[in-house]
């Protein structure tokens, strides 16, 4: 038998262009001889639906698509599609079996997740019952992605007299997770005995970003199938004796992941919400070179423009090495200097800073202009606004408001410095564009003279340990020093992460490429006197 996995990147609410996709997927697969298509977990109405799922007219508009699409499936296909379910007055993620123009069964995820990203439990009712169905001999069960992180659906779809798990995915990334949904799928072959065929989507959402992926793996814990990172398609497995084989297609380093993730984030955030391309400011520093380099290779060239706005604290090597990288990457480079506007705002100011020393004030005012000219360009000519901060930064409140943190979508916002300097050495394996000043010199906000970012925070190797200790796997601050790190510095770190909340909560949103990015899986309050005990 063949069988089809869809690796399909869905538009969340796009529920008629979904259908229309579905459906040519399906006869493409019927054309190349496939007998079973699986698409990845609500793949009708994309992923996550978030309160959109809270809607009777959303069901409704799903069940009309979905009846529209029973009609479309070939003859000798049958498909297995996710889709939300509205019944008896309950709302559930689900997935039907469309064989000779009906829905012969559905199966209710059973296993609704309520951490990290996921709040499914605000949304759906678990369903309880196993789905088999039966193809060319073959039986086949239903799992729904959370279903198979967690013991007891597999036995159950085992003793329900199952052959084969067909799990519907809408799985996102973050780094290290392809290692992690093989070692929870050994571990539910082993526990019941089933081959897994997983499906996953592939594409980006808001924050989030689905990395294909799709596999199979025989019971004995085989991966004997490997479907591309990142990559919409259609992917064909042979059946045969109980072992589902296809291309087996390497999966990328953490570095070509992280980027190709970053990528894949920025291309369908600005694409699926209709902007033409985007604006980043341009500083000859590292993030906002990083920045434009993931821009260009989602967008294309001549789809992005760079700003460079100097002040008098600008370094002429700044300047050289942002016209280089802009003339390396093909991008219009516009350069327009800050001072003749940041003066009028200190003039304006004079008799209330008359006789004070200059500090973060006037600082912040030269950020707050960039960004000014920034939204000035995107409310003008329509391309979005990149900001260009990293996790480090926001993290610890180095960034301003309505400064460089604005813009539409913060695509370094789960991406530390440390890991930006990694990022930006393979960008340069896959052609030389970043300039190698602008990796090895001194990180500066370039705000005040001979400014560099260690006269405020701490080496960045030591903050983004203790961070991602801190932030990412809620350590306690005392068992982050007794890994080794300073007191003082921990405290500190701790104090500027804790202050920094208002600011991030204002920031816009960012592609997550960690565990636990600043974002949906992390809502801390602002206003709140707890402090973690060392």
């Amino acid at each position: 038998m063949k069988i089809a996995l869809a690796q399909f990147n869905a538009l969340v609410g796009d529920l008629d262009g979904n259908a229309r996709r579905i459906a040519a997927l399906a006869r493409d697969a019927a054309s190349a001889g496939a007998r079973l298509m699986v698409t990845p977990e609500l793949a009708l109405s994309g992923y996550p639906p978030e309160d959109l799922a809270l809607r009777e007219d959303f069901y409704r508009e799903n069940a009309r698509v979905l009846a529209w699409l029973v009609d479309q499936v070939p003859a000798d296909l049958t498909l297995v599609v996710g889709h939300p379910l509205l019944e008896g007055g309950c709302r559930y993620n689900a997935a039907s079996v469309v064989r000779n123009g009906r829905i012969e069964a559905i199966y209710r995820k059973q296993q609704l997740p309520n951490y990290a990203v996921f709040d499914e439990v605000r949304t759906f009712m678990p369903g309880s019952e196993p789905c088999i169905f039966e193809l060319d001999g073959v039986r086949f069960a239903i799992n729904i992605c959370a279903d198979i992180w967690f013991q007891g659906t597999a036995e159950q779809a085992r003793d329900a007299g199952a052959q084969a798990l067909l799990v519907l995915n809408a799985s996102p990334f973050h780094m290290q997770k392809q290692g992690a949904r093989f070692d929870v799928s050994r571990r539910r072959a082993a526990e019941s005995g089933l081959a897994i065929l997983y499906v996953n989507m592939a594409g980006g959402q808001d924050e989030l970003v689905f990395d294909g992926g799709s596999f199979a793996m025989a019971a004995d814990g085989t991966v004997t199938a490997q479907c591309p990172a990142f990559q919409e398609g259609l992917y064909f497995l042979d059946w045969v004796d109980g072992v589902a084989t296809g291309e087996q297609h390497a999966w990328p380093a953490l570095e070509a992941s992280v980027y190709q993730a970053l990528v894949t984030g920025v291309r369908d955030y600005v694409e699926k919400n209709g902007f033409p391309g985007a604006y980043i400011g341009l500083s000859g520093g590292i993030d906002s070179a990083l920045t434009l380099c993931v821009a260009v290779d989602a967008l294309g060239a001549a789809n992005v423009e760079a700003i460079m706005m100097p002040s008098q604290f600008t370094a002429d090597i700044s300047l050289e090495d942002a016209e280089a990288l802009a003339n390396n990457l093909g991008v219009r480079y516009l350069v327009q200097p800050i001072k003749p506007m940041y003066d009028s705002f200190i003039m304006g100011l004079s008799d209330e800073f008359d006789g004070l020393p200059f500090d973060l004030a006037e600082e912040n005012i030269q950020a707050r202009v960039r960004g000014v000219l920034l939204m000035a360009l995107s409310n003008k000519f329509g391309k979005l606004v990149l900001s260009t901060g990293n996790k480090s930064e926001m993290a610890t409140g180095y960034a301003t408001l309505y400064g460089d943190m604005a813009g539409g979508l913060a695509v370094l916002k789960d991406v530390s410095k440390s890991l930006v300097w990694r990022l930006s050495r393979y960008r340069n394996t896959l052609s030389p564009v970043i300039p190698e000043r602008i990796i090895t010199r001194p990180p500066s906000a370039e705000l005040r003279h001979d400014q560099t970012d260690q006269d405020s925070l701490p080496p960045y190797e030591v903050l983004d340990a203790i961070m991602e200790r801190y932030v990412e796997r809620d350590m306690a601050p005392g068992d982050i020093v007794q890994a080794g790190y300073p007191l003082e510095v921990v405290r500190r770190v701790i104090q500027l992460i804790d202050r920094a909340e208002y600011k991030r909560r204002q920031s816009p949103p960012g592609i997550r490429v960690t565990p636990r990015g600043f974002g949906r899986d992390r809502r801390y309050p602002i206003t709140s006197r707890y402090k973690a005990p060392f």
